[in-house]
């Protein structure tokens, strides 16, 4: 299937030097770029958006951008969004691809289950580089219902006790 394609990260363009060079070596970018281009994503079961009209976007470039929005504490496909033309992180690690918030959401409602299994594989990754023991040490499943209204709050004049001290 055809894709949208990147610019070369190479090439120079309005910058004075090219944009690979504007991206330290040790950037978490690198690792995820790295990260995504190892994974088959056919096997873990991501699917493309219709093929009418423009060619869709790869959903390895839509995975980069939601790593990088999950490691960063970014959710919003609107804050993704404007991360894609003003980081130059983002638009390192998309190649200068800017998706809109609608792509970005439709990306991540189609393809929960392919997510999911992406964030098994670097839990796997990293267990085997032996950063994480991957041993349950306790586990609570308590769920606590709670309501605080007006009505069910109790205060002092509502109670009907006389206060000795």
């Amino acid at each position: 299937m055809e894709y949208q394609q990147g610019e070369d990260r190479e090439q120079l363009t309005l910058y004075s030097t090219c944009m690979d060079d504007m991206v330290p070596d040790d950037n978490s970018v690198r690792f995820i770029d790295q990260f995504v281009e190892q994974l088959d994503l056919q096997e873990l079961g991501f699917t493309s958006l219709a093929a009418q009209g423009r060619p869709p976007y790869c959903p390895g470039d839509l995975l980069k951008l939601y790593i990088y929005g999950y490691m960063n504490r970014m959710r919003s496909s609107r804050h993704l969004e404007k991360e894609c033309h003003r980081n130059l992180e983002v638009i390192w690690l998309l190649k200068n691809l800017k998706p809109d918030h609608n792509t970005i959401a439709l990306f991540r409602k189609n393809n929960p289950r392919a997510i999911a299994r992406v964030f098994r594989e670097s839990v796997n990754i990293v267990k085997n580089f032996n950063l994480i023991g991957g041993e349950l040490i306790a586990g609570d499943s308590t769920k606590l219902r709670v309501q605080n209204s007006k009505k069910t709050t109790t205060i002092r004049r509502k109670c009907n006790v006389t206060w000795i001290i």
